[in-house]
Formats: C-alpha cells, structure tokens, sequence
C-alpha cells in the first residue's frame, strides 16, 4: 500500500531547520530564558520588517491577538463587529471575548472572502470594528471594505492568521488596515513549534496598549494600568519562528508551485471547481480549496486510501452550536452554507512532491465518478 499524504507534512519542515535551531534551543536551556529576551524582541522587529509595519507585538496564540487587537482599539461591551460567516471559529470567539456582539456577513461566491457590500449593509451605530479575513492564503479586498466604511469611524482589524507573506496590490496582508491579529499555529505558512501569534499595527499607541494588554496590564513590574492578560510569546517559539521566516519567501513559493500544479492536473476533472486568485492578490495558498459534489463521500474516499485531505470549514459561524445563542440575527448566509457542503482541502505544503499531488489528483478522479 502506498505511503499516506498528510494534509500538512510538518516533520519535513521541521527537518529543514533542525541543524539551525539546535544550537540556539540549547543556548535557551542553558540561560533558562524562557519567556520574553533578545530572541522575542529580534522576531518581532524581523517580522514586523518583513510586513513592513512599525510594530509587531508577539503573543501566546491568534485567537488572543485578535481580541487584542480589538480591545486595544476600542472594542467592548456595546459594541458591534462585522465579520464574515465563512471563517474559523476563533475569529467570533475572539470578538466575543471582547464582549462585543458578532454581526456576520456573507461572502463573496468566487473566492469565498468577506463581501464588501454585505458589511455596507451591516453597519449600524454601534458598530465598531470590521475583521475581514485574508482566507486561505489571500487577501479580502480591504480597500473595497474601507471604502464601504469611509467616514464612519469603523476600525478594520484584520485577520492575518493565514496569509503570512500574501500581498494585496503589493501590501502585506496585516498593513492593510488599522491592526492585525496573525497566528503562527504549526500549520500556518509561518509556524511555530507550538501556539503563537502577533498583533502588528502602524499606530504607536494600539501597539502601546496590545503589549499592555497581553502582560497583565503591566508595563513596569507590579504596576498594574488595567486588567490584562498573560498571553506573551515564549523563547523557545521565537527561536523557531525566526529560522522559518527566513525561509517563508521560499516556502510559499513551493506552495504557489504546488498550486499551480493542482490547476493543471484538474483542469478537466469532472465536477472540480477550482480555486480563484482575486485580481491584485498575491497568493500564498496557506489551503488549497475545491469545491465538488458530494463532497463527504469524496472525502471519505479520499481518506480510505490515505490521502489527508479535510475540510475548512465544514458549518459557518452561525451554524455552530457555540454560536447558536448568543443573539446573532438570523438572516440568510447562502454562500456560506452552499460553500460549506462543497468544499474539501488537498494537501498542500511546501515540501509536497509530484509524484504526491499527482496520486492525490489520481484518486480524486476515482472518488468522483465512483
């Protein structure tokens, strides 16, 4: 029987920097510098270089990020904030935690992102935030989104957390609103070796109050300013991080590659919907998305013969049980929906071979004719 495919091949990017990190991981043990020194501070001034913003703010995970981020720009009880159906759970949650109220919008049939006129509609006077989510490794269109807001006051915080190195019209995702929440979860395009993640911001002040926020409201020992969080990168996660940063321009290269191969290798598959890069996007296929009838019993195909494919993500927002309750309005979301019958994730990672995307395609045709 043939090797499984794993959806995500983690070890072989871990083998890739082993020899590097090594060294530094023993020099962390040796110092017992576990939390916060120079190898946070240097990750957050390469990364924030990389985007090219002024600061980057390192965090214990995504999800605390974004309520960072939101509650550093006003966001709390009282507020509304926009976001699509169509994401992982952690952006709603995230809001809520903040104690505003979710208010979902649908997205956009083509690319599955965040519909500007949909959020246009959405807007009432307690809304204070709009999260548009860079999906699967490309950009909402945030300057279509501002232009839906202009001159309300309404703060877009994005959520970067899967579209580390993607551009729109030449901007990185996480610079493209006012402030951004990234995680670095093991399988996004920059991961750590555990959970992480980042707030990055142009303003002075958000970043000033994220990083209070995220150590105990404190930015002087025992002085205590408001009530925080302990949500702080480790060294360890750091040290990772920045030896996968310097590989990220490659890595996503390997993946637009892999990408491009999936297109072509489905080009005539029965059924097969492809996915779309939206004009002015530079894609960095953290998923590669299709969309096909039948989908569960696809799936379960697939599984059955070893490819790791999965599902991102199988019910929207309002569909969960989580959210069931918790006052969303009930109104329609039917490309959320119709989306989330349909779609299945192929493997797809940076160290992903031919000869894997090739037999991945080959029982996919099987699966969809069977």
């Amino acid at each position: 029987m043939d090797a499984p495919i794993p959806l995500v091949d983690l070890v072989a990017q871990q083998a890739e920097i082993a020899d590097e990190v090594r060294p530094l991981l023993e020099g962390v043990l040796r110092r017992a510098a576990f939390v916060g020194g120079p190898e946070v501070q240097r990750f957050e001034s390469d990364f924030a270089d990389y985007l090219g913003a002024a600061h980057c703010v390192a965090v214990a995970n995504g999800t605390d990020a974004i309520e960072i981020a939101l509650r550093a720009v006003g966001v709390g009880p009282g507020s509304e904030v926009i976001l699509p159906a169509n994401t992982f759970i952690a952006t709603a949650g995230a809001v809520v935690r903040a104690g505003a109220l979710p208010v979902l919008v649908d997205v956009d049939d083509e690319y599955l992102l965040m519909d500007p006129l949909k959020v246009a509609d959405a807007v009432t006077p307690r809304t204070r935030a709009v999260v548009p989510v860079h999906l699967f490794g490309q950009a909402a269109p945030v300057e279509k989104i501002l232009g839906a807001i202009d001159g309300s006051g309404i703060v877009v915080v994005e959520d970067a957390a899967q579209s580390q190195g993607a551009r729109r019209h030449g901007q990185a995702c996480g610079t493209l609103g006012s402030v951004a929440g990234t995680s670095f979860y093991p399988g996004k395009n920059l991961g750590a070796a555990g959970d992480a993640g980042a707030i990055v911001t142009d303003d002075a002040e958000v970043a000033r109050l994220s990083r209070l926020l995220a150590n105990h409201g404190s930015a002087r020992k025992y002085v205590h300013e408001v009530v925080g969080f302990n949500s702080r990168l480790d060294t360890v996660q750091a040290v990772i991080l920045s030896a996968k940063l310097a590989r990220l321009d490659k890595w996503n290269q390997a993946r637009r590659d892999a990408a491009q191969r999936y297109d072509r290798l489905l080009a005539d598959a029965p059924g097969v919907r492809l996915p779309q890069t939206m004009p002015g996007n530079e894609h960095v296929w953290h998923l590669y998305v299709v969309r096909v009838p039948g989908r569960d019993r696809v799936l379960e195909y697939l599984h059955e013969r070893g490819i790791g494919a999965g599902i991102h993500y199988p019910q929207p927002v309002h569909l969960t049980d989580a959210f069931r309750n918790i006052g969303i309005d009930r109104v329609e979301f039917p490309v959320s929906e119709r989306a989330a019958e349909e779609i299945l994730t192929l493997p797809l990672f940076p160290h992903v071979t031919v000869e894997q995307q090739e037999r991945v395609v080959s029982v996919l045709r099987e699966a969809l004719v069977s």
